[in-house]
């Protein structure tokens, strides 16, 4: 008989299950549930950059998400499903007291935006990151020289030294922290103890300066030179880390009569979204996976002999194991995607949410991107085009820097919505070029390129944009839902049905659906105009070339 795998991808807004047969790959049920209270807004202050996410969130939803999956199968696949994986957004941490609970699950902090997840776009810690990318570059070992040489306000370390420094109160409550892709795994199977919790190689390596050479996390030295508020923080944390195809351990009999799934089923140790949704995307050595959702994450893998003594500059971290075990992870990234475009839907749709607010305005707005896309599809490649650049949300890929913002240039009174549009558009895709072109300056090859998430899957105009702009092909994965997909891969191989993930990928994989080939007619425009984009960005950033 059959088994089947569940994969749980937790993205910015929602969750998202997936029930996999694990033989075949085949999805045969999924269900989806937003965050409520991050629907509402809760927690948040966009004009601080501030994104906080209350761990009830991720309970609720988990368990709606696979009661409803679970209802949908005859019962004699519910009783074969024999293991659970989870991939999350990142960095995302959030504090714990000594028994590894969240403080907003508590009492005292339950409304306390601070004793929260601070999501992966949280912009807050500017200054802390700020502060460490000098005090490393300072330090006898620069501790952030395999993250690209320039940690990011968007990772853990800066986030909690903010949290810290921000509330006294959650200071003084706060024993360790963990990232949300380790506190999954580690609730459904009870063990919760911050220096028993199995941790994510992918989450270590890249967000919070691990590595072998370092015997684990920056030295105690470094972190309290930083600021004493991180003291003991290295001892109570972990020196071990484990990639997705780790057996954290056995479904707890609570959780299991929750969920209503078979107790003691294997659960996977979980990696972030974009990495176990390359595993699902296909990839291979020197292939870019891009999730592509409200931001962009760009994954490659390499053999580690090829990389071996190479120190990429400005990306997003190179871990061995990050992705594929055995395999140099290479990640980039963009910190605003499919969020531009929801930025100008937002911009345009102002008058009827606050004049009409009691009217359902859904479906419009609904509407608004599909037609936007329409409409620029049809518009020539000219000069009257605006020319902007993507940094809505800082710059994460190449060199980071959150506190970049975007520009929109060229404008007059003839410029219409759709030509801002295109605009937007193509400065995603000069984003996204800009990092490919820096993987090559670096010596890392790219031979294809295969696109996964909403965006991939929902815009032709955009990908098609993307492929003129980057003068490649880009294969569009077929499942709607690689990272739960990759996630699921991954949940068999700790479930022993395949001795390694490649072998699960090579069973359960997909393939692809679609293919953007480059228009010839359109690429001599855009390698002009991409020449623009990059003139403007070193004058934003100061960094020639950037």
């Amino acid at each position: 008989m059959n088994k089947y795998v569940i994969g749980l991808d937790f993205g910015s807004d929602s969750v998202r299950a997936v029930i996999v047969d694990a033989m075949n790959g085949e999805e045969v049920a999924n269900a989806v549930a937003q965050y409520p209270r991050w629907k509402q807004g809760l927690y948040c202050d966009p004009a601080k950059n501030q994104y906080r996410q209350h761990p009830q969130d991720y309970i609720d939803t988990m368990i709606q998400v696979i009661k409803e999956s679970q209802a949908k199968l005859r019962a004699d696949i519910r009783e074969n499903i024999v293991g659970v994986s989870f991939d999350t957004t990142g960095s995302t941490p959030v504090m714990v007291n000594s028994d590894g609970v969240p403080l907003a699950l508590t009492e005292e902090f339950a409304e306390n935006p601070n004793a929260m997840f601070v999501l992966w776009k949280d912009h807050t810690a500017n200054k802390e990151a700020d502060e460490i990318n000098e005090l490393a570059k300072k330090w006898e070992i620069d501790f952030t020289k395999y993250e690209g040489g320039i940690y990011s306000s968007e990772w853990v370390w800066a986030k909690v030294l903010h949290v810290l420094r921000d509330d006294d109160s959650v200071k003084k409550a706060t024993y360790s922290w963990i990232e949300h892709c380790d506190w999954m795994p580690a609730l459904l199977t009870g063990n919760l103890k911050p220096e028993k919790v199995i941790r994510s190689r992918c989450a270590a390596g890249h967000k919070a300066m691990w590595h072998k050479e370092f015997d684990g996390l920056p030295s105690e030295e470094f972190l309290t030179t930083l600021d004493p508020l991180l003291a003991g923080f290295r001892d109570r944390l972990y020196s071990e880390t484990f990639a997705g195809d780790y057996k954290v351990g056995g479904l707890s009999e609570k959780w299991a009569e929750i969920l209503g799934l078979p107790a003691n089923i294997a659960i996977g140790a979980g990696a972030f979204d974009c990495h176990m949704g390359a595993v699902g995307g296909g990839i291979k050595p020197y292939t870019l996976v891009r999730v592509m959702g409200t931001s962009t994450c760009d994954i490659i893998i390499a053999p580690n002999s090829d990389v071996e003594g190479k120190l990429i500059r400005g990306i997003c971290g190179q871990v061995d194991g990050s992705v594929v075990p055995g395999m140099m992870g290479l990640e980039a990234g963009q910190s605003a995607f499919g969020d531009v475009y929801a930025w100008f839907r937002n911009l345009l749709s102002w008058a009827t949410s606050s004049l009409m607010p009691d009217n359902d305005n859904e479906e419009f707005y609904n509407k608004i991107i599909p037609a936007l896309s329409a409409a620029a599809a049809q518009l020539p490649d000219d000069d009257t085009i605006p020319l902007s650049t993507d940094w809505f949300n800082g710059r994460r890929t190449p060199d980071a820097d959150s506190t970049l913002k975007a520009t929109i240039t060229g404008l007059s009174l003839g410029t219409s919505a759709p030509k801002i549009f295109k605009s937007l558009v193509e400065a995603t895709a000069f984003g996204s070029r800009a990092i490919v072109e820096r993987f090559s300056e670096e010596g890392v090859a790219i031979n294809e390129v295969i696109a996964i998430g909403g965006v991939a899957k929902k815009s032709h105009f955009v990908m098609q944009t993307l492929a003129d702009v980057m003068n490649m092909e880009i294969k569009v994965a077929s499942t709607d839902e690689s990272c739960a997909h990759g996630a699921a891969m991954f949940a068999a191989t700790v479930a022993d049905l395949y001795p390694k993930v490649d072998d699960a990928m090579v069973a359960m994989g997909q393939g692809f659906d679609k293919i953007y080939v480059p228009n010839s007619e359109r690429v001599g425009f855009y390698d002009r105009k991409y020449m623009e984009y990059r003139e403007i960005g070193s004058r934003e950033s100061g960094i020639g070339g950037f």
